[in-house]
């Protein structure tokens, strides 16, 4: 996800950037199941969103309040099951053409009624070419997505509503996993207010369906907060108010740390260095939370410029990284070397080792293809990353390995989030950029579409900016025939197999991009004062599931 957190960015190495703080007030009522307390204002913090409003929400800091905002037709459990939400049934006979229907009798925060129209507004609003979306490539395959994106119409060709509960959707493709894909937020009703996709009003006060609601509007670099929504269609939240403050993004993993040190907060990432004392000091005291999600931290390796625009100079570069003492040293043993791209929770598709560069350094390897393809000593290779998340130990760790073994002239830049997204989108970006990604839909489509299909760079016409998610522009024929292949599989085993090839073919053979560690999260929590605590399958705090103790 940037967002996919799209699958969604995500700005932590170990750990996403956001953190949950101390809760306020409220009284300690006990909800009718007997779960835990209901009231209470709980405290987070955040660097700058890019968008909380479903029409661009790309990363993690947007896409929390995003999702906590509006509501889909499909939620994802964290084991990566559909949860019907306002779906009551999708249905399709040949993958072409898609049926859902509606639960009816729900509404917008300002009384409007979440129907089919609502969905059609929504996507359409998504899709057009004024707003000039980020995250609009996942409804690519909805038939008359390329005319409503060029302008050359102002309708979605391919959506319909034959009444106020059924939403027809049309596609150019067979996409046989395409239910999985309305999981995101991207794809959430907007009622008649919202507008168009520029709309300031709204961008900044979304008016939704979810679990809470917006108190007044977004204070760009202050504050966001929502409440509650009592009218909710839905399972109602327990708390009574979210309290976002939004962080120095130079060092904000310090900031939250210091913070639940001081009591201050309930919620925390720390700093890499930290990882080893919090987790003796907190975890005897029942307030270490670990866990083990879907996503991949890996390098972004710019494939159209010098100097990394061929194979060779591309493995040269994984092969000289030692993830392994990395691992050990800068992470203390909190992280695993990946040796694939797709994580090990898709087990259907996940191969072990199909990254060859990734499972050992191998520094003779690597000084062979770094001459074969033309990375010589003294060569200056640019490594961006995004600032106060806690990267920028393994960073350094990673580009003093790279001067060691291939004698290359590393030059770091570090940027804050917001402004590292928009520098990778520069079609004279190149070198190497820090990523990771958590999955918004459990399919391997999440990863290998956004991220490495030719469809995924999205290069605007007048710009050459990369508006999707394939920030490295990695493009190969045959790997987009692969994934529309294994969309139009309806064996599910025949879809899996097809992905392998896919990942081999992107990841091994021509290494895309370069995977580095799993996705283990660690955060802080204050049990004491707060139950029912858990990250969700997009690594973001369920809010609407925290209760007071």
């Amino acid at each position: 996800m940037r967002g996919a957190k799209s699958a969604k960015w995500v700005a932590g190495a170990a750990i996403i950037a956001l953190a949950a703080t101390a809760c306020g007030g409220g009284d300690d009522k006990k909800d009718d199941a007997g779960k835990g307390g209901s009231g209470g204002t709980f405290r987070l913090g955040l660097t700058e969103p890019v968008s909380i409003d479903p029409v661009n929400a790309q990363e993690s800091e947007g896409m929390l309040i995003a999702r906590a905002l509006f509501t889909q037709l499909y939620d994802v459990s964290t084991d990566g099951k559909l949860i019907p939400k306002l779906a009551e049934s999708g249905t399709t006979e040949d993958g072409k053409t898609w049926t859902f229907k509606i639960k009816a009798g729900t509404k917008f925060t300002n009384g409007e009624p979440v129907d089919a129209e609502s969905f059609i507004r929504g996507w359409t609003r998504v899709a057009a070419k004024a707003s000039a979306s980020d995250v609009s490539y996942h409804m690519s395959g909805i038939k008359g997505y390329d005319d409503l994106k060029s302008g050359k119409s102002d309708k979605f060709a391919g959506l319909s509503a034959p009444d106020a509960t059924t939403l027809k959707v049309e596609l150019t493709q067979v996409d046989s996993e395409f239910d999985k894909k309305t999981a995101h937020a991207a794809f959430s009703p907007v009622p008649k207010v919202a507008g168009a996709g520029d709309n300031k009003k709204f961008n900044d006060a979304p008016i939704g369906n979810g679990a809470f609601k917006m108190e007044g509007s977004w204070q760009h670099n202050k504050s966001i907060t929502i409440v509650r929504n009592d009218d909710y269609g839905l399972t109602k939240a327990k708390l009574d108010k979210v309290e976002v403050k939004i962080l120095n993004p130079a060092n904000s993993a310090q900031l939250e740390y210091t913070g639940f040190q001081s009591g201050q907060f309930d919620f925390a990432r720390m700093p890499t260095p930290q990882l080893s004392v919090a987790k003796a000091k907190y975890e005897p005291q029942g307030q270490w939370y670990s866990g083990e999600f879907s996503g991949i931290n890996y390098l972004v390796v710019f494939n159209q410029t010098k100097p990394l625009n061929n194979p060779d100079a591309r493995k040269a570069i994984s092969y000289a990284i030692d993830r392994e003492a990395i691992a050990k040293s800068v992470f203390q043993g909190m992280q695993k070397p990946a040796t694939a791209f797709l994580p090990p929770s898709f087990a259907d598709v996940y191969q072990e080792g199909v990254c060859t560069s990734c499972a050992k350094q191998d520094k003779a390897k690597a000084k062979e293809l770094a001459e074969k393809g033309g990375l010589k000593p003294g060569t200056t290779i640019n490594f961006g990353y995004n600032t106060g998340a806690g990267h920028e130990e393994w960073v350094q760790a990673i580009a003093a390995q790279l001067k060691d073994v291939l004698g290359l002239n590393v030059k770091l830049d570090g940027k804050p989030f917001k402004e590292a997204l928009a520098a990778q989108q520069e079609k004279s970006a190149n070198g190497l950029w820090r990523s990771a990604w958590t999955a918004d839909y459990p399919t391997a489509d999440n990863f290998l579409a956004p991220l490495l299909s030719t469809a995924g760079i999205g290069e605007d016409p007048a710009t050459g900016k990369a508006q999707g998610d394939n920030r490295g522009r990695y493009s190969n024929k045959e790997f987009d025939k692969l994934l529309d292949q294994a969309r139009a599989e309806k064996d599910a085993a025949k879809r899996a197999d097809l992905y392998k090839q896919a990942e081999k073919l992107a990841i091994d053979t021509e290494q895309g991009v370069i995977p580095l560690w799993q996705r283990t999260q660690y955060r802080l929590v204050n049990t004491k004062k707060f139950s029912n605590f858990k990250m969700d399958f997009f690594e973001d705090p369920a809010l609407a599931e925290i209760t007071l103790k």
